[in-house]
């Protein structure tokens, strides 16, 4: 059940009482101390599988806090946005309603970043297809409200550009328009990739993304990330991990579907993607299912970007920071 929060109630909940636990001198600082960093804060639905919009900026604010060593999400959202950026935040939809980000968690991010001084009207919630957004419960805005919401709608660069093997033409909303990126995702197992959560969501800004999936989308979903459209303006990961899904993606499946209940961010988009494969084979194992390696669909990719300098995809530099 979603609730409305006044100004006062946000002031109250961004301020004091939002601090992440505390962090090891590794995790504090700046530059490469966040390599590898995650910060995770509980959210759970309730029976009806909703979040309340008041429980979802709290978990948000912690996660993001957490994962930049900043004394609250509003202190992290100004370390990582200026007033004068344009942001775009894309979305994972594929899956609709049941298994993309919520509504609350979008919210509670785009009321952290105004909160950092950007405008509403440089805010912009984006997925490949205004369609996509309207079946994950989004409200479509070109204009007014507190921030704009809709589809790329097949407005891509005129000609493509090339990153390592791909050939693309990419949406000029991240080639011109947009000044910082935010991947917002959910952890979900995919039937080619293996992982599909932050890295691969950049699929959906390239106009040829089906001629990409071979190899378990290896180079590829790296190379789409190492382009300098992407790789020079991402900020920060985030997914929305109240559901996951550990088999039978990227569409939704109920049966595979489970309650992980966690929000979680990061500035290094190869380690969230780490994390959440390690977080689907476990639930695999659980149930009885081969690894996703053993299965043939490892996420190469994650392997790759490290290779590019992306970020850190060895699990075993991987830090949680619990909020």
């Amino acid at each position: 059940m979603s609730d409305r929060l006044t100004r006062r109630d946000l002031a109250r909940l961004l301020g004091v009482g939002l601090l992440a636990g505390p962090l090891g001198a590794a995790t504090r600082g700046g530059g490469d101390a966040r390599a590898g960093t995650v910060g995770i804060a509980p959210l759970a639905a309730d029976e009806l599988g909703q979040v309340a919009a008041s429980g979802a900026l709290i978990a948000v604010s912690a996660a993001i806090a957490a994962a930049t060593g900043a004394a609250s999400g509003e202190a992290a959202a100004a370390r990582l946005f200026s007033a004068g950026d344009t942001v775009g935040i894309k979305l994972s939809c594929l899956a609709g309603r049941p298994l993309s980000p919520r509504r609350e968690v979008v919210e509670a991010l785009v009321r952290l970043i105004t909160a950092a001084g950007v405008p509403a009207g440089r805010i912009i919630v984006f997925e490949r297809s205004s369609r996509e957004l309207q079946r994950a419960g989004l409200p479509l805005r070109r204009s007014g409200g507190p921030y704009l919401c809709y589809g790329i709608d097949n407005d891509y660069d005129p000609l493509p550009s090339d990153s390592g093997a791909i050939g693309s033409c990419f949406a000029r909303l991240v080639s011109t328009h947009c000044t910082a990126l935010v991947s917002v995702g959910v952890v979900k197992d995919h039937d080619l990739a293996g992982v599909s959560a932050g890295l691969k969501n950049w699929y959906g800004v390239i106009h040829n993304p089906n001629k990409y999936h071979d190899n378990n989308c290896d180079p590829y979903v790296a190379d789409v990330v190492n382009h300098p459209f992407i790789r020079g303006k991402l900020k920060l990961t985030l997914l929305d991990g109240v559901t996951a899904q550990y088999h039978g993606g990227p569409a939704f499946r109920a049966r595979y579907a489970f309650p992980l209940h966690r929000v979680v961010a990061s500035m290094d988009p190869v380690a969230v993607d780490a994390w959440a494969w390690r977080v689907l084979d476990s639930e695999r194992r659980q149930h009885g299912l081969p690894s996703l390696a053993e299965a043939k669909r490892p996420p190469r990719f994650i392997a790759t970007a490290a290779k590019y300098g992306l970020g850190v995809g060895d699990p075993s530099r991987i830090r949680e920071v619990m909020a």
